[in-house]
């Protein structure tokens, strides 16, 4: 991108001829809808982030415009056109599609969201944002939430709109609101999420007054949803840059009011290595287990690797010999991650998965120099469960030692069990590992009906499984019957 803070009009075209040509790859769909709004006797302007990314090059398939048709007229202009239609934000002035194109020699289908030109604001004692309406485009642009966010492409001229020099604010890499920090965020304090989440997205550096007021105004996010700030700290927490955005939560005392477990861990000190901060420990981890990432972002290892120390500041103990230990934070942490999963109002498996993984993650420790049996590796395997790939991940990922020697003998030693957990896994499938006789052969065995009793044989066998491997079937029965008479 030219240096858009020279104010030339070359600059600017230059800029302009960029994002034309990423409209020309939408044109089918966008001007023809435009072409549609304007016989209805409405504008429309593709806007926010769908120009903000055509002018860096990487617009999507996800298109955001606006318009002065209320809602009631952009449905009736729509039905006709897209491929499906839903109401879903309409008590939001926004009206969303599909439409199937043909762009070239490719079949694309292209996510639609128009929304009226609107102002919002919350009242200081509401979750839900007060919805009015405008009448021009300008008086959109200036409700938006920062500059980069506020330009507009008038269609089908593709006439470029930027009142607030999001141009230029793009060109630096700054994120800046239209009007002041302090008007922006009280109409909507999710924006200071939002200011976190950006820069993490594109790694744009927050302006200073917005800082400053992300400082001043962070007991007002207090009042936003739990749901939206869940959401805003997924995209964060998936973005290529998350440190850059929960540096930014945590130093302007958000965090606090969000997610007050990763503040806490910067007075602690992690117990292998006292001059490290556990607080940094943790982005390291994070950032060390999306390096391990094979199929994308993983929100769930993600997650794990940002709260699998959060146990630590309650369980700190000064030893006699000087050293810091944190017994068992692994457990608290687990119970913590639920507790702060839950109040955000993640889904129930999201956080199963999530806080089993902080439960298991010092597990591994145990195999040191190699020392594990045949029924330590199954049992390793048998706890993480589905969730066994991540462990691995996230287990590597929590080495945050410079010493080469020790992190070099750390990495070899899981090698090492790696290794032994897949022996075994060839030898006896030891994914799904169940004793070696079953409910009804137990209860045929012993001549009982269903009760207590049976799940207390099939534990049993679960165990002498573990312990000893595959049984034979009349081993098996042998051992269960002489099980079952010591508990009669």
């Amino acid at each position: 991108m030219p240096n858009a803070n020279e104010d030339s009009p070359s600059a600017l075209n230059q800029v302009q001829s960029r994002a034309v040509s990423e409209l020309l790859r939408v044109s089918p769909v966008a001007d023809e809808l435009a072409r549609r709004f304007q016989e209805a006797g409405f504008s429309l302007a593709l806007v926010g982030g769908s120009v903000r990314d055509a002018l860096l090059g990487r617009l999507g398939n996800d298109l955001d415009f606006t318009t002065d048709a209320r809602p009631e007229d952009v449905l009736k202009i729509m039905r006709p056109w897209a491929d499906a239609v839903w109401e879903v934000g309409i008590a939001f002035g926004t009206v969303g599609g599909q439409k199937d194109a043909r762009v070239g020699d490719v079949d694309q289908s292209f996510q639609i969201e128009v929304t009226t030109y609107r102002s919002e604001a919350y009242d200081r004692t509401s979750r839900k944002p007060e919805v009015s309406y405008g009448d021009s485009i300008e008086q959109d642009l200036v409700r938006r939430d920062f500059t980069v966010n506020a330009m507009a492409v008038a269609l089908p001229e593709k006439e470029f709109i930027d009142p607030h020099g999001g141009l230029d604010d793009l060109a630096a890499r700054v994120l800046r609101t239209p009007s002041t920090p302090e008007s922006s965020f009280s109409d909507d304090p999710l924006r200071m999420m939002r200011a976190a989440r950006f820069a993490a997205q594109l790694d744009f550096e927050v302006a200073p007054d917005v800082v400053a007021a992300m400082k001043a105004m962070a007991e007002r996010i207090e009042i936003v949803s739990s749901e939206r700030v869940r959401d805003e700290l997924n995209k964060l927490v998936l973005s290529a840059h998350p440190r850059k955005g929960l540096t930014l939560l945590v130093d302007t005392g958000l965090a606090d009011r969000v997610l007050p477990e990763l503040p806490a861990l910067r007075l602690e000190r992690d117990e292998h290595h006292r001059h490290k901060d556990v607080y940094d420990h943790t982005l390291i981890v994070l950032e060390q287990a999306m390096a391990l990432e094979e199929d994308g972002p993983d929100l769930t290892l993600r997650l794990a690797a940002l709260l699998h120390d959060i146990g630590k500041p309650r369980t700190r103990r000064f030893e006699d010999d000087g050293r810091v230990s944190f017994h068992h934070h692994e457990v608290v942490g687990a119970k913590m991650t639920k507790k702060r999963m839950t109040e955000l109002k993640y889904s129930n498996e999201l956080v199963k998965d999530v806080s089993r993984l902080v439960e298991l993650h010092l597990r591994f420790h145990g195999y040191g120099t190699g020392e594990w049996t045949d029924s330590a590796v199954r049992r390793y395997v048998r706890d993480a469960g589905s969730l066994l790939d991540r462990l691995h991940k996230l287990t590597r990922s929590d080495c945050t030692t410079r010493n080469k020697r020790k992190a070099t003998a750390l990495s070899r030693a899981y090698d090492g069990l790696e290794e032994r957990i897949g022996q075994l896994q060839e030898q006896e499938e030891l994914d799904a590992i169940r004793p070696d006789l079953d409910g009804n052969q137990i209860m045929e065995i012993l001549g009982v009906a269903p009760g207590p009793a049976i799940g207390q044989a099939y534990k049993f066998l679960l165990e002498l499984r573990l312990e000893n491997g595959p049984m034979e079937y009349d081993v098996a029965v042998s051992a269960l019957k002489e099980w079952w008479a010591e508990q009669n």
